[in-house]
């Protein structure tokens, strides 16, 4: 589990500084209608990881096996605005979100590690 956070650890402080060497318009450009721009790309791992974080507690102490529930990634995406907000709100939630999800990791107990879950189809 170290090493997860390491890489966590890795992101939180590696991410930013890809994403500040980027233009607006690099960051902002969607490829093609229906595809995400490289912010919303960002608003989608902080999405993954508000999810992640409860299934990450929940997993702990609900009765196994433990079924993961998919959410709507898209509408998360279009819901939470991602394409117009500044880099910085975005960037400085993945963060945040991803500081927590190290130190739920990082808390976990041996004994839980092995708790069966099941991630249906996805």
């Amino acid at each position: 589990m170290q090493n997860i956070v390491e890489s966590i650890h890795h992101w939180i402080k590696r991410l930013p500084e890809e994403y500040n060497s980027m233009s607006e318009e690099e960051i902002s450009n969607r490829p093609l209608p229906n595809k995400w721009s490289k912010k919303e790309i960002l608003g989608h791992l902080c999405d993954s990881a508000i999810n992640n974080i409860g299934r990450f507690i929940k997993i702990q102490y609900e009765e196994p096996v433990y079924r993961i529930q998919s959410y709507n990634q898209d509408q998360w995406v279009k819901v939470q605005g991602y394409q117009d907000r500044p880099l910085d709100e975005i960037v400085n939630l993945f963060q945040a979100l991803n500081k927590q999800i190290a130190t739920i990791i990082k808390n976990i107990p041996n004994d839980k590690l092995s708790n069966p879950c099941d991630i249906g189809n996805n």
